[in-house]
């Protein structure tokens, strides 16, 4: 569908407050309407519309699909800043905020009568998109790190999103799992280290990362899309598949994950873990869980610093020497007793 219509809406917002710089992480969850709270005001569609929409470089509105992925990056902006900061607003999808801006943006009205048919060919597009990420294995290469989405009922997945426009595949992994864990990969990411799968129309390429320390504190940077961070034994994510839905061992809802553990368990065949690292002292666990989760979830700590900070509160010394080392001179009782020595004589 051509846009050239677009290009020559003669459209200045009063509110030009420059674009909006807000990241495209991938595989966000996306509510449901809530059936509560007001629809945004008109000024503040406006806003909305001036940030992502009209003061973005001409090449951006030079297809649907690219307007609608600024539109995602407004729904989320919406999500993010305008709901959170004012409770009375109601909660959009982002088919229901599409269609909101559709009809509020001047330069989208013309093209509102084919609303349904550009939803439809942008989803299929997503689908095409090529994805990025990593797999972060830990000291024995026995675990993986999983982040689990936002949603009730979210799958867990390996840390991955969508690649920008020109963008490179390792900097996108790179760009999405600090997005997703808080964690800066760039100087443990190898190149020829990744395994690349397709599912479906969809090219996923994930970097095998190694070399992450233990007591690394994640946490995501980006706000209600990851609910959870946590480490996953590979020998329980079994079986390898070539579906992109699938169970874990302890029938935990994994996404995008099966198709990748043959590869991986061929990769961990070639690369064995440095032999001086000890198998009991690998991360494990839970090591971010979101406070305000769909879940109604509670932060919990990093459990490798909170294992550090036990051994030092009860720390008790037991080597050669203890006698010497905790020797402490009674101040107080030797000079009562020179007093009493000196009152005597």
């Amino acid at each position: 569908m051509a846009l050239e219509p677009l290009h020559d809406v003669g459209v200045q917002h009063q509110h030009a407050a420059g674009r909006q710089q807000v990241t495209m992480a991938g595989g966000r969850g996306l509510n449901r309407s809530s059936s509560r709270g007001q629809l945004p005001p008109q000024e503040l569609l406006d806003d909305l519309c001036s940030r992502f929409i009209l003061n973005v470089p001409k090449e951006e509105l030079e297809s649907f699909e690219r307007i609608l992925f600024l539109l995602e990056q407004a729904h989320w902006f919406y999500e993010d800043n305008s709901v959170e900061h004012n409770p009375n607003l109601k909660s959009l999808s982002f088919k229901d905020f599409t269609s909101l801006m559709f009809k509020s943006c001047t330069a989208l009205r013309p093209y509102i009568a084919h609303l349904d048919d550009i939803y439809k060919d942008f989803n299929n597009y997503k689908f095409r998109v090529p994805v990025s990420g990593a797999i972060i294995l830990d000291d024995t290469y026995e675990r993986c790190l999983l982040v689990k989405g936002w949603k009730a009922g979210a799958s867990w997945s390996f840390p991955r999103g969508k690649r920008n426009k020109d963008e490179e595949d390792h900097t996108c992994a790179v760009r999405e799992v600090l997005e997703e864990t808080g964690c800066d990969v760039s100087t443990f990411l190898h190149l020829d280290d990744y395994i690349e799968v397709s599912i479906g129309q969809q090219r996923v390429r994930l970097y095998i990362i190694t070399g992450v320390k233990r007591d690394t504190v994640f946490a995501p940077q980006t706000k209600k899309e990851i609910s959870e961070i946590s480490w996953h034994r590979i020998d329980e994510l079994l079986p390898a598949s070539d579906d992109a839905v699938s169970r874990a061992v302890n029938g935990m809802k994994l996404y995008m994950v099966a198709p990748f553990l043959t590869g991986l368990k061929a990769w961990i065949a070639t690369h064995p873990p440095p032999l001086h690292q000890k198998p009991e002292t690998s991360a494990r666990g839970t090591v971010w869980k979101a406070k305000n989760s769909s879940s109604g979830s509670t932060p919990v700590e990093n459990p490798v610093a909170k294992a550090v900070s036990d051994v030092q509160a009860h720390h008790v010394d037991n080597r050669p020497g203890r006698s010497f080392r905790n020797f402490r001179f009674d101040t107080v009782s030797i000079l009562q007793s020179m007093e009493a020595s000196l009152r005597r004589t």
